[in-house]
């Protein structure tokens, strides 16, 4: 971590001036997982529809007209693609409600139909387009949008008064209001977004605003442009009354970005407050991982009036800017959602997983009061069931998709987890390795392909940990066993594992363990690699005597239920320690000689024991009425204190001492 404090004091100062006293992260994170749960209910009507699988989708020119105050969307989305085999159908994902008026393509009319089933629009060219033909439709349309769940459309009236109308197409929304390919195997290479709607309102999208021109007293036009490829889900527009002001974001390499936001204006004053939080967490992601990675273009906030927010690439939407975690959230996606998209819904966690943990980020770095409390909710809520794995199982279950538990908090636990097993070098590294993998930047990963860059940048073998972590279930939960013991210096350590669910018998971790002084005001940690069950170890230090241990003290681990037993004192002398009359040497280093007076012949077990019980050896031995005399050999075993053990059918006695090579 030491190589990424120098520039932290350049853009925290501020923040810790003027943090909200009051923030809750808990309640934010609930907040903004209840929110983006909510917005996706529409996936529970949506059947993939297989159209567009034989074409890769090149670019799109949107020309919409948009009045905020009407539920209606009318225009033409001009298509170019280019054929992957010979194509005698094109096909777009499109509810039938909205009705096409045309199709044109080469400059003349095509047949096309419209299926209310599947939902959607099937064009037949005018001539069959061969494989690796660049090619283009444009289509004519107009309707009310469907009112599918919470919405992908949406219009109303902001405080009775104000209309607005904005877009939220994640997952499978885009349908609802334009014609295209609902996938996660093909960006579009690069969009135009042109509405005209009355003057007295401002448009926010994608990109930059190229153009915004009065056509005529009752309409303005507004045009931008987006250069960068993008997925279907992420195109977007909001239309109302904004007001606007930007926002400038130094970043670490010297250079400024400009933060464009548009708010509501009743709501302008509490937003110019707040949202300069957003340019720390830039500067914040800029130096963690890569430049922001729409850099030519922009990054803006526009408000809208759902209950979260929504990382539509360049420009996020947002219930308010005046929430740093939430800012810091959406914000994230640009390089965790955007850039690189999760290539498959059940890998929502390569999205959404990195926002929550780059939001921890935020906190460590920026805002470092709250990091603790981050740590702790998050663990709480990742925890919080005993079921589920990290990797969705069920793509049509929308509270699986976008369970709070499991694809935001578990996945996030399971991130930061990963960063203490490989370290923040390697972990940081194959972060931005994976960014910048030309086959997965501006396109889209599976989870394979984030393992093979941390693999890579680590130099360890992460399979066991992704089958334990994020494809198993539930969490472990450890006990610590120890004692003092006599000798300065070193102490024994026995670590136990239990877990939560089945699925998981173990997870292999390695384990930081704190030891405290108290009398000498002296801490250290040492790292304890649990990589089987009921496992001791021998632990050197150089603090004096240890009066307690604290069990992964900073919460690295994802574990829950975790126990320390610890003490001062070496465990109590069994009964009837006078049987044993001689021990020598003490402290022995080779051979332990010891002798006992015994009444009959019989059965005995001698035992040497450490200080937290474990048996390390044992030599069953027949012995004589009288007195005896044996010896026991301990050059095997490594300096500290023993107990030496005997047994009998009727009695047990003990005697401690130490080995000293």
């Amino acid at each position: 971590m030491k190589n990424l404090v120098t520039f932290l004091p350049l853009f925290y100062s501020f923040s810790m001036i003027l943090a909200q006293n009051n923030v809750d992260i808990q309640k934010s994170l609930e907040d903004i997982i209840k929110a983006e749960r909510q917005r996706h209910e529409v996936l529970y009507d949506f059947e993939a529809s297989g159209v567009g699988q034989n074409y890769d989708v090149k670019y799109h020119r949107f020309q919409w007209t948009v009045d905020p105050s009407v539920r209606r969307i009318s225009g033409a989305v001009t298509t170019y693609f280019k054929a992957l085999s010979a194509l005698s159908e094109i096909g777009f994902d499109l509810d039938a409600v909205l009705k096409v008026d045309s199709v044109i393509h080469r400059g003349t009319k095509a047949i096309f139909s419209q299926n209310a089933t599947d939902k959607t629009l099937r064009i037949t060219p005018n001539l069959t387009i061969q494989a690796g033909v660049l090619d283009s439709v444009t289509v004519f349309y107009a309707g009310v949008p469907p009112n599918t769940g919470f919405g992908s459309y949406n219009q109303r009236l902001r405080n009775n008064t104000t209309p607005e109308t904005w877009t939220l197409s994640e997952p499978y929304g885009a349908r609802d209001w334009w014609p295209g390919k609902m996938d996660l195997t093909d960006k579009i290479d690069s969009i135009d977004v042109i509405v005209t709607t009355p003057p007295q309102y401002r448009v926010a999208s994608n990109g930059i605003l190229v153009r915004e021109i009065n056509v005529d007293a009752n309409n303005k036009l507004y045009h931008w442009k987006h250069r960068y490829p993008i997925a279907n889900y992420l195109v977007c527009f909001a239309v109302t009354n904004f007001d606007q002001y930007i926002d400038k974001a130094p970043l670490s390499r010297g250079d400024t970005m400009s933060l464009l936001n548009y708010v509501y204006p009743e709501s302008k004053a509490a937003s110019q407050q707040w949202s300069w939080k957003c340019a720390d967490a830039m500067r914040l992601y800029d130096s963690l991982f890569i430049e922001y990675p729409f850099k030519k273009e922009k990054y803006g906030h526009a408000m809208f009036g759902w209950g979260g927010g929504m990382e539509h690439q360049t420009m996020s939407f947002m219930v308010n800017i005046t929430d740093a975690g939430l800012m810091a959230h959406e914000l994230a996606h640009q390089w965790f959602g955007d850039r690189v998209t999760c290539g498959s819904w059940s890998d929502i966690w390569l999205n959404e997983s990195f926002a929550t943990y780059l939001t921890g980020l935020y906190y460590q770095y920026v805002e470092p009061l709250y990091w603790r409390n981050w740590r702790t909710s998050t663990l709480g809520s990742a925890t919080s069931i005993t079921s589920g794995s990290v990797f969705c199982t069920d793509t049509t279950d929308i509270n699986r998709i976008f369970s709070g538990q499991l694809s935001y908090n578990k996945g996030a636990y399971v991130l930061h987890t990963l960063r203490w097993k490989v370290g923040d070098t390697a972990f940081f590294k194959g972060l931005r390795n994976y960014l910048n993998d030309p086959a997965l930047a501006y396109s889209f990963a599976r989870t394979a392909d984030l393992k093979r860059h941390l693999e890579a940048s680590s130099g360890q073998n992460l399979t066991e940990f992704f089958n334990d972590y994020f494809f198993g279930q539930g969490y472990p939960s450890y006990t610590l066993t120890g004692c003092q013991g006599d000798v300065l210096g070193q102490i024994q350590i026995n670590i136990k594992q239990t877990s939560a669910n089945t699925s998981v018998p173990f997870f292999e971790m390695p384990i930081p363990v704190k030891l405290i002084s108290k009398r000498n005001g002296k801490d250290t940690i040492v790292v304890l690699n649990v990589n089987n069950n009921d496992q001791y170890f021998n632990v050197s230090h150089r603090i004096g005597i240890i009066d307690s241990v604290a069990f992964d003290p900073e919460l690295q681990i994802l574990s829950k239920n975790n126990k320390v037993n610890w003490s001062l004192c070496l465990p109590t002398q069994d009964i009837d320690e006078q049987w044993l009359t001689s021990l020598s040497p003490n402290p022995a280093n080779s051979l332990l000689n010891f002798s006992f007076h015994n009444d009959r012949m019989e059965m005995m077990d001698i035992q040497i024991v450490n200080t937290v019980g474990q048996v390390l050896k044992s030599e069953p031995k027949t012995i004589l009425a009288g007195e005896n005399s044996l010896q026991i050999s301990v050059k095997d075993l490594p300096n500290g204190t023993y107990f030496l053990k005997i047994t009998t059918v009727e009695r047990t006695s003990s005697r401690k001492f130490v080995i000293s090579h």
